[in-house]
């Protein structure tokens, strides 16, 4: 590319770099969301394969035990979070359930629509053993949230599609409470996607130099697991509040 051709593409990009920094916390300043590109991190080669049935949680498991709690039904097709009663700020006989496999550079497609005020999330690269309760310990989290009405809504990097407590959505796209959302999530060993109804959101290094920067400046600073590998289980989150999941499925990349 000639000079002056690269001029005032270097004057947009100056301009464009102008906006409103985000937080990552009520307390800490959030590294800045990188641009996202259009284009997908790898090739997606691999056959997809379902993680849901419709008919019931084959696959999956609560969090550090065997089987699923009951407050987890199948709703019309879709994995539904009961919360008529609760135990503390989880649903009674809930708890976030995880695959029962883990997974390294994989493209993950599903659909979530959340209840009114609601919060969830869907976390990844979990590493499930006896030393962490919630997967949240080890795994980063794409949130999930009805932003209008649940506190965290308030929160720039808390946000649906957020990199939670790290980065926030390129441009918020996200549907109204009761309505289903689109989600791809595609995890590498070296970056991360989060996609939301058709649009790339989020995209940032999830090893090396910059990402234990961001870790530091996060309010997992002192989880001494978390964020520390890039495969692992994926976890729908027990919030305590309504949320349903739906058509999930997952691809290597190879």
């Amino acid at each position: 590319m000639q000079i002056k051709t690269l001029l005032p593409l270097v004057a947009i990009l100056l301009l464009s770099a102008c906006g409103e920094t985000n937080t990552a916390s009520s307390e800490t300043p959030a590294a800045p969301a990188a641009a996202p590109t259009e284009a997908p991190a790898k090739a997606m080669t691999g056959e997809w394969t379902s993680l849901f049935n419709g008919k019931d949680l084959s696959g999956w498991h609560t969090y550090g035990k065997e089987g699923v709690g009951a407050a987890w039904k199948i709703d019309d097709g879709a994995i539904h979070l009961d919360v008529a009663n609760k135990d503390g700020w989880q649903a009674e006989g809930g708890g976030d359930i995880v695959t029962d496999q883990s997974y390294a550079n994989y493209e993950l497609e599903l659909e979530w629509k959340i209840g009114k005020d609601g919060n969830s999330g869907i976390i990844y690269n979990i590493v499930e053993t006896d030393d962490y309760d919630y997967p949240w310990l080890t795994g980063p989290e794409m949130q999930v949230l009805d932003n209008d009405g649940h506190p965290d809504g308030k929160i720039k990097t808390h946000r649906a599609g957020d990199l939670y407590d790290f980065i926030s959505v390129a441009e918020e796209n996200v549907k109204p409470v009761g309505e289903w959302n689109q989600v791809k999530l595609v995890v590498t060993d070296g970056k991360v996607e989060h996609w939301l109804n058709g649009k790339k959101q989020v995209e940032y290094v999830n090893k090396g130099p910059e990402w234990e920067a961001m870790i530091d400046n996060s309010k997992f600073k002192d989880f001494d697991a978390f964020g520390q590998s890039t495969s692992g289980k994926i976890s729908l989150q027990d919030h305590g509040d309504a949320v349903w999941y739906r058509n999930i499925r997952i691809r290597e990349l190879k």
